[in-house]
C-alpha cells in the first residue's frame, strides 16, 4: 500500500466509511438500499460491470436484483444456482473469490453475467449478515488492479450491505404480518380498508369505476360443529387459497373475519363486476377441498356486490351496500350473487 493512502486513510476514507453507514440506515426500503450499495461499488472500484444478486429464500436460488447500466434488463430472469458460477461458489461456501486471470476457471463460464461479455478478472463478495448469506456482490473485468485496501473497503461495503439487508427484510415482514390474516393467508380487514379507501380516491379523481364481492359461507358453522374447529380454519384457508386462484392479476382479496371474504376489483364497473363474481363464485362452489385427514369437503356462499359510483364514493356505503345484497341473498335461499 502506498505512502499516499496510507496518509489519506485517517481523514478522507473514514468520512466515505460514515457516508456509507449513514446512506445504508437511511431507509429500510429494500431496492433503496440495493441502488445504494449499488454506488458505492461504482464509486470505488472502476469495472466493466457491478452486479448484486440476492437469494430468493423459498428456492434458494441467487437472482439478479440489480445491476449497472443496460446489463439490468439482460439479466432480468436469469437465476443460480448454490454452487454454480462464481456466485453461486461464493454463496455455497461464504468466502470472497478475487480472479485476476479469469482463462481456464470453470466458475466464471457458468456465469451469468459473463454472458454479456468476455470475462477477463472478476471479483465476489458474500453479504453476510445474521441469518447466513444474503446474497452476492459480483464485479466483472475491473479497470485496475486491487490493492489491499480497495478489497478491504470491499469487505467493509459488503458487511454494511449485509446488515441493511436484513434490515430492510424484517422491517418488510413485520409490515406483511401486520396486513395479513393468520389463518387465510389473505389482506386482513384492516388492510382492506385502507386499500378500499386508496382506491376510492383514485376512483373519484380519474373517474374509473371499482367494484367489491362481498362474500359469506353458507352454513359454515355445521363445519366446525361436525368436524371441529380445526378442520374449520383449514377450510378456510383453502377457500382463501382457492379465491387468490380464481381472481384476475389486478384484483385483491381479503378475509373482512370469521367466513367472510371480501374480493376488490380496481376498474370494474358494475355489470361486468357482477359477472366476475358470479365466474369466481361459480367455481368456488365448484371447487372440491380435501382436508389433511382425508375427508372431502365443498364450499356454498352468498355473495353481494357493490360498485362505485354507483352504490356511493365512500368506504362504509360501499362495504354497507356489498354487506347488505349478501344478507338479502341468505334471506332468499343463499348460494347465489347479487348486484343492483
Amino acid at each position: 500500500m502506498s505512502n499516499e493512502t496510507e496518509d489519506r486513510i485517517p481523514l478522507a476514507d473514514l468520512l466515505v466509511f460514515h457516508q456509507l453507514a449513514r446512506s445504508l440506515t437511511a431507509s429500510f426500503d429494500l431496492d433503496t438500499v440495493l441502488r445504494t450499495i449499488l454506488e458505492h461499488m461504482e464509486r470505488m472500484v472502476d469495472a466493466e460491470l457491478w452486479t448484486l444478486l440476492m437469494l430468493d429464500e423459498s428456492s434458494q436460488e441467487l437472482y439478479y436484483a440489480i445491476a449497472a447500466g443496460d446489463a439490468q434488463e439482460a439479466l432480468k430472469g436469469l437465476r443460480v444456482k448454490v454452487g454454480e458460477g462464481l456466485a453461486g461458489w461464493v454463496l455455497q461456501h461464504g468466502e470472497s473469490v478475487i480472479v485476476p486471470e479469469a482463462e481456464g476457471d470453470a466458475r466464471i463460464q457458468q456465469s451469468g453475467a459473463g454472458g454479456l461479455r468476455a470475462v477477463r478478472g472478476a471479483i465476489a463478495l458474500p453479504l453476510r449478515g445474521r441469518k447466513g448469506t444474503q446474497g452476492v456482490i459480483e464485479i466483472l473485468n475491473p479497470r485496475a488492479e486491487m490493492s489491499d485496501y480497495t478489497i478491504a473497503f470491499l469487505h467493509i461495503l459488503a458487511d454494511h450491505a449485509a446488515i441493511a439487508i436484513e434490515n430492510a427484510r424484517d422491517v418488510t415482514r413485520i409490515q406483511q404480518l401486520t396486513i395479513t390474516d393468520d389463518t387465510t393467508g389473505l389482506y386482513n380487514v384492516r388492510h382492506l380498508y385502507d386499500v378500499l379507501d386508496r382506491q376510492l380516491k383514485r376512483s373519484r379523481k380519474s373517474r374509473t369505476p371499482l367494484s367489491l364481492a362481498f362474500l359469506d359461507l353458507d352454513r359454515f358453522k355445521l363445519v366446525n360443529d361436525r368436524h371441529g374447529h380445526l378442520i374449520g380454519s383449514e377450510l378456510l384457508a383453502l377457500t382463501g387459497l382457492r379465491l387468490q386462484e380464481l381472481i384476475r392479476k389486478r384484483d385483491m382479496c381479503f378475509r373482512y373475519g370469521g367466513d367472510e371474504f371480501v374480493v376488490l376489483m380496481p376498474d370494474t364497473h358494475a355489470a361486468a363486476g357482477l359477472e366476475r363474481a358470479k365466474i369466481v363464485h361459480r367455481a368456488l362452489m365448484e371447487t372440491p377441498f380435501r382436508m389433511k385427514n382425508g375427508i372431502m369437503l365443498n364450499v356454498s356462499a352468498s355473495v353481494g356486490l357493490a360498485s362505485a359510483p354507483d352504490d356511493g364514493v365512500e368506504v362504509h356505503a360501499i362495504i354497507g351496500t356489498a354487506d347488505a345484497r349478501m344478507y338479502a341473498v341468505k334471506s332468499h335461499g343463499r348460494g347465489h350473487v347479487r348486484g343492483g
